[in-house]
């Protein structure tokens, strides 16, 4: 006969959560609207003539305005992935990012399809974007949220540490993309992690943690106390 310690603890009140509604999502410092072919003006321009930010995609490079603009009316109104325009309070669409694997029965939802252009990479607003994107999943009752990347993408895995993700390890052979092999490496903040991580990222994000426009605390250092595991390749 089984114990209960030994086929995993009961989950007691809690409830499936709803598909994500498309919404906007606003902070301080940027703002998200559900994504739509009117973006893709202002997001070509940001990203044309930019082909490394694609290396990880499953999609583009795009040779051409059009050929974007096509590829992004087809994934505008999709359910999963469920896309968002990004761009900083006060300036144009400079990026994108994706709920992915939006699994309401188990809680879990990921995170991806992150497209930033020059103009919003290192920036506060991109941070603010990933936060708000992740607290809008667990506000809405998500128990798990994912962060994916090609094992072989650095900067992804090391964004993914800053944020507070944990490390999981790595899939081999996980995925085939573009006609190359992918392994996966895998992230995730739970939300029992999110209070704590929250708090980090109020912290961070208050206009008294900038001067002169540069950080005082770095959100790593905020973060990496919280983490459940640490990357080993970083």
């Amino acid at each position: 006969m089984f114990q209960a310690g030994e086929i995993g603890p009961e989950v007691t009140g809690w409830h499936p959560p709803p598909h994500p509604p498309r919404q906007a999502m606003a902070g301080q410092w940027v703002e998200l609207a559900p994504l739509s072919p009117a973006h893709a003006p202002a997001l070509w321009q940001a990203i044309q003539g930019r082909p490394e930010l694609w290396a990880y995609m499953g999609a583009g490079p795009f040779g051409s305005e059009a050929a974007f603009a096509g590829w992004l009316a087809q994934i505008a109104p999709g359910v999963d992935p469920q896309f968002w325009a990004i761009r900083p309070r006060g300036g144009d669409w400079v990026g994108m990012a994706s709920y992915l694997r939006i699994t309401p029965k188990d809680g879990v939802i990921e995170v991806g399809n992150i497209l930033f252009a020059p103009a919003l990479q290192g920036t506060s607003a991109a941070t603010e974007a990933m936060v708000l994107m992740m607290g809008f999943a667990f506000d809405q009752g998500y128990r798990r949220y994912e962060w994916k990347c090609n094992a072989l993408n650095l900067p992804s895995r090391r964004a993914a540490q800053r944020l507070g993700f944990s490390f999981e390890g790595v899939f081999r052979q996980h995925m085939v993309i573009k006609g190359r092999n992918r392994d996966t490496a895998w992230f995730s903040i739970t939300d029992a992690d999110w209070p704590a991580l929250k708090a980090a990222y109020d912290r961070w994000l208050d206009p008294g943690n900038f001067a002169a426009g540069r950080q005082v605390l770095a959100l790593s250092d905020l973060t990496r106390p919280l983490l459940a595991a640490r990357d080993p390749a970083l």
